[in-house]
């Protein structure tokens, strides 16, 4: 495709997603959940312990980054090594310091709620519309991998059912898009999905041609190819904290229709999108850290597989001292 037929597709890509209201499980019509939803990252004290306080902090600095929304706790939050009393109140601090922000520009929250069995993630979803979260989201049990489809159809069926607010699927693993969207026919409350199985871009297209199921779908996997994402009809991206503001910025330009100032903007992401994959959570916790909002970059889950030293730091260093006179926050 020729660069200005690609610009103009992408311009008009963006024109055709611009509304914000849609009709929701009950038919009220209510905002539709687009742009960038944050992983919010765990904070532990040197002790170890849950640290509220500072995921309270990171909060705020999510709201002066200008984000669209923010979910925790996922695969990036360390879910799988928080206990349930933990998972309960890292859910009422974040909720509690988002009403901080003012209503017309405070962004949504998507709670976690996934555990290894239906009944297991139950309490979650229930605790999340008692606290008032604006949406949960939840992870295949066992990841999705080799497990019977008729099964995540009963665990994803029995999580919509303890939770009106609108339930976000996160695809991983061997999960279809077929599969996906029988399971949003089946449950009105299923209106998104983060897609990070597979190939992103010929999934999104996939799930273009099937539009009225869905309200959105988001990407994941740090969104290398987040222009293009968008391009073929995603509704935002669920990155890495420590750098959304950049995401922010990229979205609001290909909203639009700034779509040179949008690839621009994105060209400067990529550097760090590069630094989250490789140095994983470590690395991403090591950016709020130099950014003055987290104290450590502690984590509980095994980080044997991540080349986390001395030097990655150092390039990590490199990467936040040559974007921040584009960071917002």
């Amino acid at each position: 495709m020729q660069l200005s037929s690609r610009r103009q597709f992408i311009t008009t890509a963006a024109a055709a997603g611009s509304s914000l209201l849609l009709k929701n499980a009950s038919g009220a019509e209510s905002k539709r959940f687009e742009g960038i939803f944050p992983i919010v990252q765990t904070p532990f004290k040197d002790s170890g312990a849950l640290d509220t306080d500072t995921l309270s902090n990171e909060v705020s600095f999510l709201h002066r980054m200008g984000v669209q929304g923010m979910t925790w706790p996922q695969n990036a939050s360390e879910w799988a090594f928080l206990t349930p009393d933990e998972r309960f109140a890292g859910a009422e601090a974040i909720v509690r310091a988002n009403k901080n922000a003012p209503a017309g520009t405070r962004p949504a929250v998507m709670i976690g709620v996934q555990a290894a069995t239906a009944e297991a993630a139950l309490p979650f979803a229930r605790h999340a519309e008692k606290i008032g979260a604006d949406g949960i989201i939840a992870i295949p049990f066992k990841n999705g991998v080799g497990t019977d489809e008729s099964k995540q159809m009963e665990y994803y069926s029995a999580i919509a059912s303890a939770c009106s607010k609108p339930l976000c699927v996160q695809a991983i693993g061997e999960m279809s898009v077929d599969l996906v969207l029988r399971m949003a026919k089946q449950n009105p409350t299923i209106q998104y999905v983060k897609d990070e199985a597979g190939v992103t871009l010929p999934r999104l297209t996939e799930y273009q041609k099937h539009q009225q199921k869905l309200q959105g779908v988001f990407s994941g996997k740090h969104g290398p190819t987040f222009i293009e994402e968008l391009a073929r009809g995603a509704c935002g991206n669920m990155p890495a904290a420590g750098f959304a503001d950049l995401y922010v910025a990229t979205w609001k330009a290909w909203k639009a229709g700034k779509t040179e100032e949008a690839e621009e903007m994105f060209s400067k992401t990529l550097l760090l999108i590069l630094d989250a994959q490789t140095y994983g959570v470590p690395g991403q916790k090591y950016m709020l850290q130099l950014r003055g909002v987290f104290p450590n970059s502690k984590c509980r889950r095994d980080q044997n597989n991540v080349a986390f030293d001395d030097e990655a730091k150092k390039a990590i260093e490199r990467s936040v001292n040559y974007t921040k006179r584009w960071l917002k926050a």
